[in-house]
């Protein structure tokens, strides 16, 4: 039986991350007719979840919610009109709990978790049935929390395009070494596809070198990166795939590596703000598909952990890993860039 009372953390303001304030004493939630209660035994951050405390984030939020969006854990009880799961089951959230399949919608932006709805970064956690998935069979809890937000969406940017879905053979370029761009090395290379990667840190080469990656550039070396990329594919055409987490500071280079008809997918803005950014001409010039996303749905988590079943894909975690109760040195320790790959915070 869950305890009546648990630790939880909550974000009230905007003044950073001293915004951050931990409840010892929160209410476990009460559960409702179709709702799930999680005992969360693992989360992992994400860019988002730095910049809410900070005021940044352009989508919801409520003041006081429960921050993160990314969790795995085990279920200890169910509501009475409950179908999908059962206790003892171990499950992982979804991001926009609202998004089960098709387009995201404007009903489905406002479920975010850890934005609008109360997250993961608590001991227990109540969820709709429809708001969570079966945690794949091959990973524990620390990797099974980095797949709802990073892992989702490199997903939806390889494969959310159904006639332009990442082949084998084809070139995928990304950028940096977080979340998302480790997950989209992972998922392309299961894919027979080969990938360039770029990164200003040798170290951080390296370990881009193990997981895979066939090119790596320098990005402060060469700042002309997208036109190395471009020369670096066969025939010099360009790459297929670009998963575009800098925003408008690294769009013009994303632009020189795409390929006629290839697919740059932007999914984040880690590199601040830029006026001299590309504009829609340059879309048309290059001939290319320049779109937005946020995450993905329900059913294509579902096909994302089929294929992480059958391909035995572990995500990358980083070495360090911190306590529910360190979630503030956690949250320092991802600013200041100092991880590779998805950052995991312990729970139970």
């Amino acid at each position: 039986m869950a305890p009546s009372t648990a630790k939880q953390w909550n974000v009230h303001g905007t003044s950073g991350f001293d915004s951050l304030k931990l409840n010892a004493n929160a209410p476990v939630p009460q559960l409702g007719d179709k709702d799930v209660l999680v005992k969360m035994h693992a989360a992992s951050l994400n860019y988002r979840d730095l910049i809410i405390p900070k005021g940044k984030y352009p989508f919801g939020v409520k003041d006081g919610v429960v921050p993160g969006s990314d969790g795995a854990g085990t279920v200890e009880a169910v509501g009475p009109r409950v179908t999908r799961f059962k206790p003892g089951d171990k499950v992982v959230t979804l991001f926009n709990q609202g998004h089960l399949g098709g387009s995201l919608d404007g009903a489905s932006l406002q479920t975010g978790l850890g934005g609008v709805v109360d997250g993961t970064l608590r001991e227990y956690a109540s969820f709709d049935e429809q708001g969570l998935v079966q945690m794949p069979t091959n990973l524990n809890f620390l990797e099974a929390s980095t797949l709802s937000c990073a892992a989702l969406t490199a997903w939806n940017a390889l494969y959310g395009l159904e006639t332009r879905a990442l082949k084998p053979g084809q070139t995928v370029l990304t950028q940096g070494t977080g979340g998302v761009s480790i997950f989209a090395l992972q998922f392309a290379k299961a894919a027979g596809a080969r990938v360039i990667a770029t990164t200003s840190s040798p170290q951080k080469a390296e370990l881009l070198k193990k997981y895979g990656a066939d090119h790596i550039i320098n990005y402060k070396e060469n700042p002309n990166w997208g036109e190395e990329a471009k020369k670096l594919t066969p025939g010099g055409a360009g790459v297929e795939h670009v998963v575009e987490v800098g925003g408008p500071t690294t769009m013009a280079q994303s632009l020189k590596a795409i390929k006629i008809d290839g697919v740059i997918s932007i999914i984040g803005f880690i590199g601040g703000f830029d006026k001299q950014q590309p504009s829609f001409l340059d879309c048309l010039n290059n001939v290319c598909t320049v779109r937005g996303l946020l995450v993905g749905s329900r059913l294509q988590f579902e096909d994302m952990n089929r294929a992480i079943e059958a391909n035995d894909i572990h995500p990358i975690v980083d070495e360090k890993m911190f306590e529910l109760t360190q979630l503030k040195e956690a949250y320092e320790y991802m600013w200041d860039q100092k991880h590779f790959g998805k950052l995991c915070v312990k729970i139970a």
